[in-house]
């Protein structure tokens, strides 16, 4: 995330909850127990944020990657398969990493539905994306025909796996590693939907 030293007092407000919530959990943690690791008062938090309920959904909504895979989107695709699927795999994968404490607080503690259901956001805008994507490599003649949103869905769900079995441990299940899943979903990405590999 980002350096806390330069941060404006929203943002370390924000930072200081996501790290303390995910060592105790939503419940565990005072309003004033996150303004005093952010370095400001409690009171600047309530003016900030309102309610600790807010802050975290304002901490998602900032730090979640939807953000970020738009500009990607829109800056650095290629429109060859491989590049843009490695690129768009490795990046959801350093995204997620570099938040996953955000993702254990919301998947740990049922009275944050609401936040959960809300966060739903960011899957919707990456599977939005991901179509779109497919559907015009397809319109350009890099990609078979096929269902884009089919496709896109199916590249998320994998990588969504892959980030749940690294967030819990995937080196007890298996030997391979993170990059070497990536470099051999993508191939078969590739080999399924590119035309010369038909």
């Amino acid at each position: 995330m980002e350096d806390k030293q330069i941060l404006d007092s929203k943002s370390r407000l924000m930072l200081a909850a996501i790290d303390l919530m995910a060592e105790k959990g939503y419940k565990g943690v005072s309003t004033k127990e996150i303004a005093a690791a952010a370095g400001v008062s409690e009171m600047t938090l309530f003016r900030n944020f309102g309610s600790k309920f807010n802050l975290l959904e304002k901490a998602i909504d900032r730090y979640h990657y939807s953000i970020e895979m738009t500009r990607i989107f829109n800056e650095k695709v290629t429109w060859d398969l491989r590049t843009d699927l490695l690129m768009f795999s490795q990046m959801y994968h350093e995204i997620m990493d570099r938040n996953r404490k955000l993702f254990l607080i919301v998947l740990r503690d049922d009275e944050l539905i609401e936040i959960r259901e809300r966060a739903q956001k960011h899957p919707r805008k990456l599977l939005e994306l991901l179509t779109n994507y497919f559907t015009e490599m397809q319109s350009r003649n890099r990609m078979i025909q096929t269902d884009a949103e089919t496709q896109a869905i199916t590249f998320m769900w994998m990588n969504y796996g892959a980030f749940l079995t690294q967030l819990f441990g995937a080196s007890t299940i298996t030997k391979v590693t993170l990059p070497e899943f990536i470099e051999s979903s993508v191939e078969l990405f590739v080999r399924g939907l590119s035309i010369d590999e038909q």
